[in-house]
């Protein structure tokens, strides 16, 4: 987990992770939990705004140098069934190895929500291009997976929206030190995603409850 202790700083400071209108949407989700786990805390900007909210929250993230109060993989959640009234995990699962064994741990360990955030799939391109940029990238997932994962772990999902996302395509770049080798044919990959010097993605935000 070198690599994320090492990127720490650039991921708190992101001005599309800290701040955005899918964060927004996520603390109003939150309306009604009292305590809430943050997997795969990043940067901490989930953890951040639920605590201003009033929530108590845990932050998980394997890496040490993200600063999470419990350093575990999303795979390995170390808490009891219905700890939290609320799980979240937002922009990561596509980091995850096994990101099914990682959904039926937020939802083993949610006593009520699963909030997930994540990069919709767009093509076989754009996951070699994201890969190319970021080894740490496994996949990303369109709508009709992520209702699979959710229902085969239990939930049943609510809500859905989408929210398009810019991101300087240098500083993007720098964030995840693709090399400079590299960077070339990622560009060339994501041609239809590239507006201006900004990389243009989208992201779903789902909202998932424990069937009854």
């Amino acid at each position: 987990m070198s690599d994320w202790s090492s990127r720490a700083e650039a991921y708190r400071n992101a001005p599309e992770q800290r701040e955005g209108a899918d964060l927004d949407l996520i603390v109003s989700w939150a309306e009604g939990s009292r305590t809430a786990l943050d997997v795969a805390t990043g940067g901490g900007h989930v953890a951040r705004r639920l605590r201003d909210a009033g929530l108590q929250v845990v932050s998980a993230d394997p890496a040490p140098g993200m600063q999470p109060d419990v350093i575990c993989r999303a795979e390995d959640l170390p808490f009891a069934d219905g700890a939290f009234d609320l799980v979240v995990s937002r922009i990561a699962p596509h980091h995850f190895e096994d990101v099914a064994a990682a959904v039926a741990e937020m939802a083993r360990v949610a006593n009520d929500l699963l909030v997930i955030e994540d990069t919709l799939y767009v093509s076989e391109e754009v996951e070699q291009a994201e890969r190319l940029r970021d080894p740490t990238h496994v996949r990303s997932y369109s709508e009709e997976e992520w209702r699979a994962l959710l229902e085969a772990a239990g939930l049943e999902v609510e809500e859905i929206e989408a929210f398009e996302k810019r991101h300087p395509l240098e500083e993007w770049l720098d964030r995840s030190a693709t090399p400079d080798d590299d960077r070339p044919r990622v560009i060339e990959l994501l041609a239809g995603q590239i507006e201006g010097d900004e990389y243009v993605d989208t992201k779903l935000v789902i909202k998932a409850r424990k069937a009854a």
